[in-house]
């Protein structure tokens, strides 16, 4: 099987790191896409993306928090999100994508461009020494099942 890493455009691994491109940031909305740069969660997103998943346009603590379009799980399976910071809370985590290969693909300040790096290489920078854990991106809703009403009105997964 080709690893996600192999299977990556050639202008993903020239995305510069910016940190004023985030999700929700005006200067994405005004320039979307990776041309113009990206932090850790857009270059993140835009992977899965490539992938076919439709994971939302989150910051960390709010992605860390999601429990709509994503899903914490104990182990890790290639395209999930994994997040790391310097303490054990989700406020600024650093994002990246699980490859399967034992490694993690992620845009980071400290290289400046995509990088491949495994557990370990985290654990000893304290920036990213806590690994807060997994996310995974669940299907589109439409992709998961028709939405039912429940008496009271509210909807319910099919």
């Amino acid at each position: 099987m080709e690893s996600i890493i192999t299977r990556l455009p050639a202008d993903f691994w020239t995305v510069r790191y910016d940190g004023s491109r985030f999700p929700g940031a005006a200067a994405v909305a005004a320039r979307p896409g990776l041309a113009a740069g990206a932090n850790c969660q857009l270059f993140a997103y835009e992977v899965l993306r490539h992938f076919g998943l439709r994971p939302p346009d989150l910051r960390s603590s709010e992605l860390w928090d999601d429990t709509a379009a994503t899903v914490r799980v104990p182990v890790a399976r290639p395209l999930d999100l994994l997040l790391f910071n310097s303490t054990d809370r989700a406020y600024g985590a650093h994002v990246g994508v699980w490859t399967g290969d034992d490694a993690i693909l992620h845009l980071c300040a400290e290289v400046g461009r995509p990088a491949v790096w495994r557990p370990e290489d985290f654990a000893v920078r304290g920036r990213y020494g806590v690994l807060l854990g997994a996310k995974r991106a669940l299907p589109p809703r439409s992709a998961r099942g028709p939405r039912l009403r429940d008496s009271d009105g509210r909807g319910r997964a099919g």
